[in-house]
């Protein structure tokens, strides 16, 4: 019995090799229990023999109903439950759902309260980018990197822990502000860790940016082109890897981000290992975006004084107002008064474009929530990108990737 030949190109390097159909594959699961995946990701692949032919991801063993649990509760309750989107980077997902709500009603931050939420939001993608860069490199057969970066994402938790009163999941971000001011004497140890973080971060790329093993894991594997990674929708670091100029705090800037100095590191391949050199160079411009933040941080307060339905009002206040306690009350009871409308809002995240749509009929509870997670529309792709590579690819190519599986099914 005869069998058809087919000729499949691997990843961008252009090799080839010939796939028998019908006889000699085999069907494998990979997931959604496996350290592979990351999480809860299941990949129903076709094999012949190391090659793959097929692969699907197949999501929804982490569902939560994040976006339901939105239409019964107030703005300001909801905040936890978008620190377990991507809980490696809550802060920033905070100020997004933060900013979605603020725009529909209107409401204008001083200052030093936008000031406060762009360093949390670069000091969150740095620690987003280090346990990325950290596992991306034990995927790859490294586990040295790991603990460079892990040690450094520690400190960063310290601080985490002393601005908000936690480490992993701070629901520090409130509608219309912060939760509280910066403690004194946190600006000096945020200075002192960026100008530490250097250090390791050349330790890293020591280890891997020119290691034989780690460039033969990863160039040529898991190649996006520029239309493909357009066309999928992919955003963050994975779209300006393959190419793609679009970074939102330069393209539509908000929370003040137009008045901080920095690039936009772009790729040339759109391959595993320039997914891999764009994040390394991200954290050093989060370092320099933080270093500037610090030095012109404006004084005032941290919360908008005017959103009386909005914001609840300081604890002092409460306990010597009449006025105001009756003010917290509501807030606390019927949540923060949000005109009817609707809005959607995108920020850039560590993983990519983090987006909210909210529907609102007044009052305190969202009508609707929409949430647009990078991660998801990230792993989009895998059923194009992953057939043609070995089944050895799967981990580094997932790995550059950089996904969160909370943040996919939500």
């Amino acid at each position: 019995m005869s069998t058809t030949v087919k000729e499949v190109q691997i990843g961008d390097v252009g090799a080839k090799a010939a796939l028998h159909s019908d006889e000699g594959k085999m069907t494998l699961n990979v997931g959604p229990s496996h350290p592979t995946t990351h999480g809860v990701l299941r990949l129903m692949m076709e094999l012949d023999g190391d090659l793959i032919t097929r692969c699907e991801p197949v999501l929804g063993y982490l569902h939560r109903g994040d976006e339901k649990i939105a239409e019964n509760m107030t703005y300001n309750q909801f905040v936890p439950y978008t620190d377990r989107l991507d809980y490696l980077a809550p802060l920033a997902n905070n100020v997004a759902y933060a900013i979605t709500v603020e725009k529909l009603a209107g409401i204008e931050l001083p200052e030093r309260c936008e000031a406060i939420r762009v360093l949390v939001c670069e000091m969150a993608r740095i620690s987003s980018h280090l346990l990325g860069m950290g596992v991306f490199g034990m995927d790859a057969g490294a586990w040295t990197p790991f603990m460079y970066t892990f040690t450094e994402r520690e400190k960063l938790y310290s601080l985490f822990e002393e601005l908000t009163g936690a480490r992993f999941t701070t629901s520090y971000t409130r509608i219309g502000g912060v939760a509280r001011d910066l403690p004194d004497g946190w600006l000096p140890k945020v200075e002192k860790f960026v100008d530490e973080l250097p250090k390791a971060i050349e330790e890293v790329e020591k280890l891997l940016t020119r290691n034989r093993i780690f460039l033969d894991r990863t160039e040529g594997i898991g190649t996006i082109s520029k239309e493909d990674a357009i066309a999928f929708g992919i955003t963050g670091p994975n779209l300006r890897a393959s190419g793609v100029d679009l970074d939102l705090r330069k393209d539509k800037p908000y929370s003040g981000y137009e008045k901080y100095d920095f690039d936009v590191p772009i790729g040339t391949r759109g391959d595993c290992y320039d997914r891999y050199l764009v994040r390394i160079e991200e954290v050093r411009q989060s370092i320099l975006i933080i270093k500037q933040v610090i030095a012109s941080m404006p004084k005032g307060l941290w919360y908008a004084e005017d959103a009386k339905k909005i914001f609840a009002p300081p604890k002092d206040k409460i306990m010597t107002s009449m006025e105001e306690l009756i003010q917290n009350f509501m807030i606390v009871t019927e949540g923060p008064q949000v005109p009817p409308g609707e809005v959607y809002f995108e920020a850039e995240n560590p993983k990519g474009a983090l987006g909210f749509y909210l529907v609102s009929k007044g009052g305190g509870v969202p009508y609707r929530l929409k949430i647009r997670a990078p991660s998801f529309c990230n792993l989009s792709i895998l059923e194009k990108l992953v057939p043609g590579h070995m089944l050895s690819d799967i981990t580094v190519i997932l790995g550059s990737l950089d996904f969160v599986m909370g943040e996919c099914d939500r």
